[in-house]
């Protein structure tokens, strides 16, 4: 088969013929605005909104680089320029574009007086610009990749409290379950329990993130080892922490609800002075379920330090503390292909003595400094995670639908990170092209200790049987290592540096072009046996987009880009002398794609993909101890998403994904041809927020999945279904806000996801929550 698809070819080539004749014509038509925005001294402003009206009307609007730099497609005609930027007064100049060439300009934003006026827009699901795509401030629009970002606004209005609650409304992305224990999603047909970052820093441990200091989660669809490094094969999600302001600000917000529900969180921001601010954020929640036996309690505080020392740099200080702790569940069994039919509160196991708890300490630094055109960054991230489980295992139903065997294991994991990035940007011109260079290097250090234990019921066996329709079991278990249970040290070292140039052509045509080099080195330590093990790769990253822009509110573009999974797995939790021989799996993947600015606040992205992934084992047919890279996995899809404002009073947000994952060559845990687990082919969402009256107003949302298969055996099916979600919000004063939310408005019975056959979640009956939140 060939590397690229027909249709990638087509749009490859309708592309390259496009991109030479609007060259063509822009060599003798192009007009425009072309400037720079600055402060007092000469310094750039990255990041500044540069809006251009006419008539009053606006025409278009466009952010600045990192080097403070920008250009907009403008008929010939007179405008007039508008300039702002945080902590900056607002600049207006006027412009006359004539049809013969491009109006250059340097905007001096003048440093605003501290005590000022604030205006905080609260009702934005979309974001026009992220850094984490390209490590550097870029228009979404301006970014060759799928894209979907769940700003802090959606999270409060929906109640969100976990990155499932999250994904939800994220296309082309599944939460799956995990063992119950961690965050564990499944990205364009690729699982993983790895593959989050904070601030574009790895955050890789297994356990479940909390979502009260965030002011939005991003999600990059595709290959992102150019940027993120190893892993990655299907996508990132990076959470983008509150950081203190200039502003003051104090906020607390109650909530309580179905099922024992109970949650408060706080977020206080301060500024001391001109050059200093703090912020504090902390959550509190202690929750029952519908699950029966179920509950959790968890805490968190996130202080954080802005330091302004001079007008280029800014030092960024902050350090969170996470506790969880929750009951063990593993959900319920299946029988005959479908979930099985119990009660969806079943419990099975022995709730007292099955626990998950997590202890996470992070500790972060940025350093910003603007020299020039020259942006410098550097980023460290500290981390400390203890975490721990036991649990009880349900297995496959007897053919007489009576009795389930039960197994019981634990699992602690020790794990110290440390990361440092750092990034250099600057942009300089060649001609009539634009060029905005990225030069990084990032290194890294991980310790983990791994240590599993296997329960026997009785002191003595491994398994017992408990009623189908009751199995709650209160047997003894003794908690020990069995001879083949995990005992293992591991140490990681990872050094890499990566280069990327985002070159703007024309206004019509734009390149984002890089590469990363990774060493990453595991050195393996079997506390068993003191066997030693180390297995060194050397990999190599790149991407390539190309972005056509015929309009300045369209984009279209076209993508390839790798990354790297190496033999250890995402949490390199084991290595043998088999495993050690075995090249890292690669993925691959070919998108194309448009984004439509369909006005200020309200976007349109679609894209089709198609990722190979290659180098996955398969067992020698002719020498079962024998390990091959003969497997391969693809997934072809489609997505469509819709955030913003309709209009001034509707917002919405959501969008369509279908999926085909499928097995292209054997594997060793699945036959060619079978479907990928968890990826259903279809699932739609969508929400809508409506202003009713001025103190009043509602939500609706909308959740459809198709059917899709627990494992990848393919014999059980988790039937799709169709859910309605529904929420009323009554501000009682300017600064005093009522929420009610409904999850599952109509009670719809339906199985959310799965660990495999025999791992199942039901969804939540309906539930309500009530909530308030106070500004002071």
């Amino acid at each position: 088969m060939s590397a690229s698809p027909n249709w990638v070819r087509c749009i490859l080539t309708c592309l390259i013929l496009t991109t030479g004749a609007l060259c063509e014509g822009y060599a003798e038509t192009a007009s425009g605005l072309r400037g720079r925005v600055v402060d007092p001294t000469g310094a750039a402003i990255g990041g500044a909104t540069i809006m251009v009206t006419s008539g009053g009307a606006p025409v278009s609007t466009v952010v600045a680089d990192p080097g403070g730099e920008f250009s907009l497609p403008l008929n010939p005609g007179a405008y007039r320029v508008i300039a702002a930027a945080p902590a900056f007064r607002s600049a207006e100049l006027d412009i006359k574009v004539g049809s013969d060439g491009t109006v250059d300009s340097v905007i001096t934003l003048q440093v605003a007086p501290q005590a000022q006026s604030v205006t905080v827009v609260e009702d934005a699901y979309q974001v026009n610009q992220i850094s984490a795509a390209t490590k550097g401030n870029t228009p979404l629009i301006n970014v060759p990749q799928s894209v979907s970002v769940v700003t802090r606004e959606l999270v409060r209005d929906q109640m969100m409290m976990s990155m499932g609650d999250v994904v939800r409304y994220v296309p082309g992305i599944t939460a799956i379950q995990g063992e119950n224990n961690r965050d564990q999603v499944v990205i364009r047909g690729n699982s993983s329990s790895a593959d989050f970052f904070v601030n574009g820093v790895r955050d890789d441990v297994q356990y479940f993130r909390d979502l009260y200091n965030l002011e939005r989660v991003e999600a990059l669809k595709g290959p992102n080892a150019m940027i993120f490094g190893r892993g990655g094969g299907g996508g990132v999600i990076n959470r983008v922490t509150k950081a203190a302001g200039a502003a003051p600000l104090r906020e607390i917000t109650i909530q309580g609800g179905s099922f024992g529900n109970k949650r408060v969180t706080a977020d206080f921001d301060q500024p001391i002075g001109r050059e200093v601010a703090a912020r504090l954020n902390g959550v509190y929640e202690n929750s029952d379920s519908f699950r029966e036996f179920v509950g959790l309690e968890r805490y968190a505080l996130n202080p954080t330090v802005s330091l302004s020392p001079s007008d280029r740099t800014r030092i960024t200080l902050g350090y969170e503390y996470l506790h969880d702790r929750r009951v063990a569940d593993r959900g319920i069994s299946s029988f005959r292909g479908r979930p099985a039919d119990v009660d969806v509160s079943s419990y099975y196991g022995n709730p007292d003595d099955s626990h998950v708890q997590s202890a996470v300490n992070l500790g972060s630094a940025a350093i910003e400094h603007q020299v020039g055109r020259m942006s410098i960054r550097n980023r460290t991230l500290v981390g400390d995670y203890d975490r721990f489980y036991q649990n009880y295992v349900p297995g496959a139903v007897n053919s007489s639908q009576t009795l389930v065997p039960l197994t019981s294991y634990g699992t602690a994991t020790t794990r110290r990170n440390l990361f440092n990035q750092t990034d250099l940007t600057y942009t300089l011109h060649t001609g009539r092209i634009r060029h905005n260079l990225l030069w990084g290097a990032e290194f890294g250090n991980q310790h983990t200790d791994n240590f599993r234990f296997t329960g026997y019921f009785g002191n003595t066996l491994t398994s017992v049987s408990v009623p189908y329709t009751d199995g709650v079991i209160r047997t003894p278990v003794t908690f020990r290592q069995s001879p083949t249970d995990a005992n293992n040290g591991i140490q990681t070292r990872v050094a890499a540096t990566y280069f990327q140039d985002q070159v703007e052509l024309s206004r019509f045509v734009q390149l984002v072009v890089g590469v990363r080099f990774d060493r990453f080195d595991l050195q393996f330590h079997n506390k068993r046996t003191e066997e030693n093990l180390r297995r060194t790769d050397d990999l190599v990253s790149p991407r390539a987009g190309l972005i056509l822009k015929p309009m300045s509110a369209i984009s279209l573009y076209t993508n390839y880009s790798v990354s790297w999974l190496p033999s250890s797995g995402d949490q390199f939790s084991s290595l043998t002398t088999i495993t050690q021989q075995v090249k890292p799996e690669k993925f691959e993947n070919y998108e194309a794609g448009v984004k439509w600015d369909l006005a200020r606040q309200l976007s349109v992205t679609t894209a089709v993909y198609r990722l190979d992934r290659t180098n996955t084992r398969a067992v020698d047919p002719n020498d079962p101890t024998r390990i091959l890279q003969t497997g391969s996995q693809r997934t072809k899809g489609y997505e469509l998403g819709l955030n913003g404002n309709v209009v001034r009073k509707w917002r919405v947000a959501g969008g369509y994904a279908y999926q085909d994952a499928y097995v292209t060559s054997a594997t060793a845990a699945a036959r060619a041809g079978a479907q990928v687990a968890q990826v259903p082919h279809h699932t739609f969402s969508f929400w809508n927020h409506y202003q009713v009256m001025p103190r009043l107003s509602a939500g609706l949302g909308i959740l459809n999945r198709t059917d899709m298969f627990a494992g990848i055996d393919n014999t059980v099916i988790l039937p799709g279904y169709l859910r309605a979600d529904a929420a009323l919000f009554y501000s009682l004063t300017e600064k005093i806000r009522l929420q009610a939310n409904v999850e599952n408005l109509t009670n719809q019975r339906y199985y959310l996801n799965a660990d495999s056959n025999t791992n199942i979640s039901p969804g939540s009956p309906r539930a309500v929550r009530i909530g308030m939140i106070a500004r002071f």
